[in-house]
C-alpha cells in the first residue's frame, strides 16, 4: 500500500464529508453594467466547471458539487492585478480554475480579463484564497 494509494482515500473521504462550493471573481474597475457582469460570471463558472468535470483528479468534485446544489459565491476583485493573483493562487494549491477575456464587442476593450472562477472544490480550501474579498 503505497502512500499514493492513502492521498487518495484521504482526497475521497475530504470530498464525501465536506461542502463544495464555487467562487466566481468579477472585476468592478471595468464598470460593467449587470447583464455584462452577469454574463462573464456565468463564462467563468461553465468554464471552470467544464474543467473540473473532464480532469481525472478533479471529476469526483464536480460530481458532488452537483449533487450539493451547485454551491457558488460571487465577490469582487479591484482590478485585473488582483484577480489574475487570486486565479494562480488557486492553481498553486491544485484547483480547478477559469479565467475569462472578453472579445470586446459591447462594453470592454477586446482582450479584457473580466472574471474568473475557483472550484467546484472544497469550502475550505477555496476560502484560504478567497476569505478577503467582498461579496459582489
Amino acid at each position: 500500500m503505497g502512500m499514493d494509494f492513502l492521498t487518495n482515500i484521504f482526497k475521497f473521504k475530504e470530498k464525501e464529508n465536506e461542502e463544495l462550493k464555487q467562487a466566481i471573481l468579477v472585476r468592478t474597475d471595468l464598470k460593467m453594467g449587470k447583464g455584462k457582469i452577469a454574463s462573464q460570471a456565468a463564462h467563468a463558472s461553465i468554464m471552470a466547471f467544464i474543467k473540473a468535470r473532464e480532469d481525472k483528479e478533479w471529476n469526483e468534485w464536480a460530481r458532488e458539487w452537483l449533487k450539493q446544489g451547485m454551491k457558488k459565491i460571487v465577490l469582487r476583485v479591484e482590478g485585473e492585478k488582483e484577480l489574475v493573483e487570486k486565479i494562480n493562487s488557486a492553481k498553486d494549491i491544485g484547483l480547478p480554475t477559469s479565467l475569462i477575456r472578453d472579445a470586446g464587442y459591447t462594453q470592454v476593450p477586446s482582450g479584457s480579463l473580466t472574471a474568473g472562477a475557483i472550484g467546484p472544490a472544497p469550502t475550505s480550501r477555496i476560502d484560504k484564497i478567497t476569505k478577503a474579498l467582498r461579496l459582489l
